[in-house]
């Protein structure tokens, strides 16, 4: 049943933040583009594939470690640390940015690239006013020493896991 709830969590909202709002607006949108060069929209295919693999990784933890989803009313129960955790706090939203960004690359698309932006910052202040305090109060000192160890956008080294 878990599953089940994260996939539906994960077909709404990132896939609308990620997939469908950036196709909308790219399709939709008449701002300026980038260069419609291949070599640029085959690189944006990497970010693409990275960032959904990365997503689909943390799901999985949240889903099976954790045990629960990675929508915030649905969260795990437990804190979950392995995984991409291990090197950076916050890859699913990193995993959405690189979908965004490669989109950006594919579609030529300025506007995806403010878009992008926009979703950083939305994102970033979420985090700090709801998601850490929330972590903080469910987790407590485990969470404490999580905040300590790893770092919350750049991701420290695989070699320092």
């Amino acid at each position: 049943m878990v599953a089940l709830k994260t996939l539906v969590f994960t077909i709404v909202m990132p896939g609308m933040v990620g997939g469908v709002i950036p196709w909308l607006l790219a399709h939709g949108g008449q701002g300026a583009s980038l260069p419609p060069l291949l070599s640029v929209w085959a690189l944006g295919v990497i970010p693409v594939a990275l960032g959904v693999v990365l997503y689909l990784w943390c799901a999985g933890a949240f889903t099976f470690i954790g045990e629960g989803t990675p929508a915030p009313v649905d969260a795990p129960i437990v804190l979950v640390v392995q995984g991409p955790y291990r090197w950076v706090r916050n890859p699913m939203y990193i995993a959405v940015l690189a979908v965004i960004l490669g989109q950006a690359l594919l579609f030529h698309s300025w506007l995806l690239v403010g878009y992008a932006l926009l979703f950083c910052v939305v994102v970033h202040t979420f985090v700090i006013g709801f998601e850490e305090p929330s972590l903080r109060a469910q987790f407590g000192e485990s969470y404490e020493a999580y905040l300590r160890r790893v770092p919350r956008w750049l991701p420290r080294s695989l070699r320092a896991a």
